[in-house]
């Protein structure tokens, strides 16, 4: 037999920033999949209708309103997680933010915002979770949502584009690390993908031709063509892949702009 599973059933994850977005759509995904999902993020109300859509498809939700920027609130969730299902499986760190100043504009404050919130949360949770992880005998997978601005320079969002190479170099140092243990720790790299937040942008025609001009598939990602990617690498079908990035970007980091 050589097609390996896809199947996440009887699995436990943990995804950050689900209440909306890539998070909630990767969330359901992994639900659809067969796992059971933790999902973290600030916002409660976020968190229950997510958790209403996991729920329906017939697998567990746990609701775990968490400031990932705060080691405290993140020890806490972990040790919750693993004393109501006794394991983790696969952590998705996909909490995460911009705010698109241009370089000689960006305020310390901003600057510190976009890293906690970035880099530091992502590896608080996995050093927190990979502890779990260590003692299993199955290991686990861990999956950092970075992005192209980590492998390409755009035009705008210097902070953001500093955390997001970070993630990705994270990313290898934690699966050399860590792979003796069982543990895959691997990134994928989205370009830009209909969600709540780029709304707005995606109004602007002009923007819009920008970014199709560098990117090869013509067309705005849809999410559930980022969901696949992550359910590809939580699951046995991933198992020889640690270290790498996936870039989810129609061809853009071909070329870049």
């Amino acid at each position: 037999m050589f097609l390996p599973s896809f199947d996440l059933s009887r699995k436990t994850a943990i995804v950050t920033g689900a209440g909306r977005g890539i998070g909630r759509a990767l969330a359901i995904g992994l639900a659809e999949a067969g796992a059971d999902v933790a999902i973290l993020a600030r916002t409660e109300n976020d968190l229950t209708e997510t958790a209403g859509i996991i729920e329906k498809i017939g697998r567990k939700a746990l609701i775990l309103p968490t400031d990932v920027t705060k080691r405290d609130q993140i020890h806490t969730a972990i040790a919750e997680i693993e004393a109501k299902w006794g394991k983790i499986d696969i952590l998705v760190n996909n909490a995460g933010m911009n705010i698109r100043s241009k370089a000689l504009e960006v305020t310390d404050e901003e600057w510190q915002k976009i890293m906690d919130t970035n880099l530091k949360s992502a590896f608080m949770i996995s050093q927190e979770a990979g502890r779990v992880m260590k003692n299993q005998p199955s290991g686990g997978k861990i999956i950092n949502i970075s992005s192209v601005a980590g492998q390409v320079a755009l035009r705008t969002g210097v902070v953001y584009a500093a955390t997001k190479a970070a993630l990705m170099q994270m990313t290898k140092v934690l699966a050399m690390e860590w792979g003796q243990f069982g543990i895959n720790v691997n990134s994928v790299g989205p370009w830009y993908f209909k969600t709540p937040l780029t709304e707005k942008l995606l109004e602007d025609e002009a923007y819009v031709k920008d970014i199709l001009a560098v990117t090869p598939l013509k067309r705005i990602g849809e999410l559930e063509e980022l969901v696949g990617p992550v359910v590809f690498l939580s699951s046995d079908a991933g198992n020889y892949i640690t270290g790498q990035t996936l870039f989810v970007d129609g061809g853009m980091t071909i070329h870049g702009f």
